[in-house]
């Protein structure tokens, strides 16, 4: 059995990233992750159930909510272009989804705010 992916090695992996800034825009139990001032990924930390939301291209949204039973819409965020993953997890690919969804913000900055890697 795959070891369980857990709110900490989240968070771990989204401040791995180039110019990322952890906020709380919403309080103490919501961690919101940017990359030059822009959301890329939410987690709720506080709470009998834990989840980290990110950004996800519709297409791929749709696929994962689909596929996997720990992914759903975006909690209270756009359902077209967020997701939501319940943690720990075991089955859905945390990093890669974290990873895209940082991409996708940083391919939508000006060329000249983009983080060098």
């Amino acid at each position: 059995m795959t070891q369980p992916l857990t709110a900490q090695d989240a968070a771990d992996f989204c401040l791995a990233h180039p110019a990322v800034e952890l906020t709380y825009p919403f309080g103490p139990e919501t961690e919101v992750y940017k990359v030059v001032r822009r959301m890329f990924a939410a987690m709720n930390v506080d709470g009998e159930h834990p989840r980290i939301t990110l950004k996800a291209d519709p297409e791929d949204a749709r696929a994962l909510v689909a596929h996997f039973d720990d992914i759903a819409p975006g909690y209270h965020m756009n359902k077209k272009h967020w997701i939501s993953v319940d943690l720990p997890t075991t089955t859905a690919p945390l990093e890669e989804l974290i990873q895209a969804s940082y991409d996708l913000v940083v391919a939508g900055l000006p060329r000249a705010e983009r983080p060098k890697p």
